[in-house]
């Protein structure tokens, strides 16, 4: 997936480092630094980015004057100021040379992250960060907490759900995802999946000593662990975000149709020996 570009202005070199390490565990990617005006300005051309993070204070001109450059080159170009200060003279007078956003310092890399979406946000970006920053983090457990639980190794996809709406016969184990953003995650399988799997997670010898509650109790305290888990990877990443998990709920049964009204959605597919787990995630719009 092809990473949103981004452009850093700013004359310290610690403040770059900085922002560069907030997005680098993110689907934006810096792909230029300027420290002064005129550099920053010939990068913009080179580069082309998707957006600019920009410093006021610059040793040949201030983030004014280098962004009013910049949209001279680029009258399209997004320009978001991180300055010591905010006020409303300077917004101002950044709204007339066409700067996008304002942020104060020091930026949380929660605020840093939201403003770039916003300013990124079509449809194709939207769902790309999501993809990136979200999604992904819930690829990684799934398939850690499907060995760690089995001691199976399984083959990992991830693609957008392009459906509203999933239809399951077996079991589904829902959990909502609260906080920013929110949403609901979705892990589903066969029959004969849930009951193989629970057979392995439990030590059994034969999968017929495993009740059917027992084999969905075993699921659902799994897929517990394992949204979990995903939640926690995002919040190791976005500190301020807080994702929490609701209690799941359990389905068992053929031809149910689970809708996702609104969600951008991803389906990750867990090819294992004992059968494909599958997970839906999707997050609401607007987030």
């Amino acid at each position: 997936m092809e990473k949103v570009k981004v452009m850093i202005v700013d004359d310290s070199k610690v403040s770059r480092a900085m922002i560069e390490g907030n997005l680098s565990r993110t689907n934006f990617e810096v792909c230029a630094q300027a420290k002064n005006a005129a550099e920053a300005v010939e990068l913009y051309e080179q580069f082309k980015p998707a957006v600019v993070t920009m410093d006021m204070n610059l040793p040949d001109a201030d983030g004014l004057e280098c962004s009013r450059r910049i949209r001279a080159v680029d009258p399209e170009a997004k320009i978001v100021m991180i300055s010591a200060m905010k006020d409303a003279s300077l917004v101002a007078r950044g709204r007339e040379v066409g700067i996008s956003a304002f942020l104060q310092k020091p930026v949380s890399i929660n605020e840093l992250i939201d403003t770039l979406m916003i300013l990124c946000q079509s449809k194709a970006g939207k769902v790309a960060v999501l993809r990136e920053s979200y999604a992904k983090p819930f690829v990684k457990a799934l398939q850690q907490g499907i060995f760690s639980m089995t001691g199976v190794h399984s083959e990992v996809e991830l693609q957008e759900e392009e459906r509203s709406f999933l239809d399951i016969s077996g079991i589904a184990v829902i959990v909502g995802l609260t906080g920013i953003p929110n949403g609901r995650a979705i892990v589903y399988m066969d029959e004969k999946t849930m009951k193989d799997f629970a057979t392995v997670m439990l030590d059994a010898e034969e999968s017929d000593e495993i009740t059917e509650d027992e084999a969905s109790e075993s699921v659902e305290e799994a897929v517990n662990i394992i949204v979990g888990r995903g939640v926690s990877n995002i919040n190791d990443v976005f500190k301020d975000k807080e994702m929490r998990i609701t209690p799941p709920g359990t389905i068992v049964g053929s031809k149910i149709r689970i809708a996702s009204p609104k969600l951008t959605t991803f389906r990750i597919c867990a090819r294992t020996r004992l059968g494909d787990i599958n997970m839906s995630v999707g997050f609401a719009e607007g987030e």
